[in-house]
């Protein structure tokens, strides 16, 4: 796996007509999923026997929710929508740019933190505040095999080197931030993303205010 910093919504641009999901391969048994909807693209109403969360990256999408049609969602960048399993969705991109968002399937038994609230759609970044001088860690999901959770960190605060303990998504939510990974040093802005591999040496140090969201993997 290359190291870098990206962008989900420049890997995966949505194509005209198509509907495109790709397996992000978090960990042996991944079960995270980018997908890239063009312009006026839909995916019909499924219902996983899973729990699942969508992030939305780029574009502007409407989700689907329940067999009755009644509860409809929107989707933007930052969004977070929190379905329990059996909950039926569909999802439609919305204007010309297509939409962008990626999901992850948690196992049955998972701990999730009460403020995500199931059938609602919330600001990812905005579920979080700052405290002065603190880095702030909450766990959204966390199940066995996986775990979601944000941080927030005040100006120049830092994460000291330590190993992953697993396979790991990084989401930039707002602020600019240093990431030390195997004696190399990464810049990274609200918007983009990195990938640790399991036992990856890794630091973060906030450039400002910083706010980020990381996908572990358990395994």
């Amino acid at each position: 796996m290359q190291t870098e910093v990206y962008s989900i919504s420049e890997k995966h641009v949505p194509k005209s007509g198509m509907t495109i999901s790709t397996n992000v391969k978090i960990g042996k048994t991944s079960k995270v999923h980018h997908f890239s909807l063009g312009s006026g693209t839909d995916i019909s109403k499924e219902a996983y026997n899973n729990p699942v969360i969508y992030i939305g990256a780029y574009g502007t999408g409407m989700f689907d929710i329940g067999k009755d049609g009644n509860c409809k969602l929107p989707m933007n960048s930052q969004n977070i929508i929190f379905l329990h399993e059996g909950t039926w969705c569909g999802v439609n991109s919305v204007g010309e740019k297509g939409l962008i968002y990626t999901e992850i399937l948690f196992e049955k038994e998972i701990k999730m933190n009460e403020i995500l609230k199931a059938n609602e759609v919330f600001d990812l970044k905005s579920l979080i505040d700052y405290e002065e001088g603190s880095i702030v860690n909450m766990d959204l999901v966390s199940g066995e095999g996986i775990k979601f959770m944000i941080l927030s960190f005040d100006d120049g605060c830092m994460l000291s080197e330590h190993k992953a303990p697993g396979d790991a998504l990084f989401f930039a939510l707002e602020g600019k931030a240093t990431i030390g990974y195997e004696g190399k040093k990464y810049n990274i802005k609200e918007g983009e993303n990195f990938r640790f591999e399991k036992n990856g040496l890794h630091s973060v140090k906030a450039e400002g205010k910083f706010k980020m969201a990381l996908l572990l993997n358990k395994e």
